[in-house]
């Protein structure tokens, strides 16, 4: 099997449980979803980076929400990448694949060749979580912390959720004779099973006096999660991203101890959620006055989608509250 070539466990999370430690976890590979996300745009390597990862960290996560509910990750950022938005869209029915989408704000001109997170600037991570209608949605915060937007998440999980959560990641191009260049990513979370009543934590040791993992737990519980995590940091990066280890081999080699118990995978597609009856909703709300502001010198109004790169062309007459027509009629 060539390493270009589609494998079994492309574009997928398989969930796991440690039974010994009391850990769960995932293995997510998202391969030609990444490709599909990344190449709706022209971005710069260290944007790419940034994308790749957040794609990877949204998979991760994104697996354990219920049927039909929307999962959402976002970077707010005063640097040269202003945003990253993500969404994680369960599947509607079980045995259906999950959709994520992607995409990136950000400045061309201030840009560096540094590493990807000098790119960011003071800011904070967001999880949102959508439930769906009558539901209020979910919102929780937390400052840009460390090296890595993995870092990020695991402050957001250990000062917002109390769950020590720690995340092993890989991504990049492959580029290799014969094959197009083409992405591959992959990447392990565990995450120390909640307990009915949280332990207490002690003085918080992140950046911006945030709390982490090592931060919540304690006694044998503290044992156990510190284990799991020196076994975790002995994952290579190919074996994260390559073609010869499935991921099921993956975590016996890693933490066979720990009596790893797999559950079914969830597969990944790439998916939007953008449609031209979207766009006229959005629009529903303004005057003719507004459309009018809105219309080109070709007298048209248009969209892009900045998740797929939809362009959406439409008659200024058939937009707003005040419309002159409805489609379709």
């Amino acid at each position: 099997m060539t390493f270009g070539s589609k494998i079994v466990w492309d574009d997928t999370v398989l969930p796991f449980q440690l039974d010994r430690s009391d850990i769960r976890g995932r293995v997510a590979r998202l391969d030609g979803v990444l490709s599909g996300i990344l190449k709706q745009h022209d971005y710069p390597p260290a944007v790419e980076a940034l994308v790749a990862e957040m794609a990877l960290l949204t998979a991760l996560i994104g697996q354990t929400i219920k049927l039909r509910w929307k999962l959402s990750l976002q970077v707010q950022s005063k640097g040269a990448v202003r945003m990253i938005a993500t969404d994680f869209y369960a599947p509607e029915n079980e045995g259906e694949p999950a959709r994520i989408r992607a995409y990136a704000s950000f400045d061309r001109d201030k840009i560096t060749d540094g590493p990807a997170m000098e790119q960011i600037g003071k800011g904070y991570f967001a999880v949102l979580l959508d439930q769906g209608a009558g539901m209020e949605p979910y919102k929780g915060i937390t400052g840009l912390s460390g090296p890595t937007l993995a870092h990020c998440a695991e402050a957001y999980f250990a000062q917002s959720e109390q769950l020590p959560t720690k995340f092993a990641l890989s991504f990049g191009q492959s580029t290799e004779p014969g094959v197009a260049s083409h992405w591959r990513a992959g990447g392990i979370m565990i995450q120390h099973m909640p307990k009915a009543s949280p332990g207490v934590a002690r003085d918080a040791s992140g950046e911006g006096g945030l709390l982490m993992p090592e931060d919540i737990l304690d006694g044998e519980e503290g044992e156990n999660w510190n284990r799991a995590n020196h076994l975790l940091a002995t994952v290579e990066d190919m074996e994260l991203v390559g073609p010869s280890l499935p991921p099921t081999d993956l975590l016996v080699r890693l933490f066979h101890e720990e009596q790893p118990r797999v559950f079914d995978a969830q597969t990944i597609r790439f998916g939007c959620t953008c449609s031209e009856e979207r766009v006229r909703q959005s629009l529903s709300i303004y005057s003719a006055r507004d459309i009018e502001k809105m219309t080109t010198e070709d007298g048209r109004v248009t969209a892009d989608c900045q998740f797929c790169g939809a362009h959406y062309d439409l008659d200024p007459d058939t937009l707003g509250f005040e419309a002159k027509e409805v489609p379709g009629e």
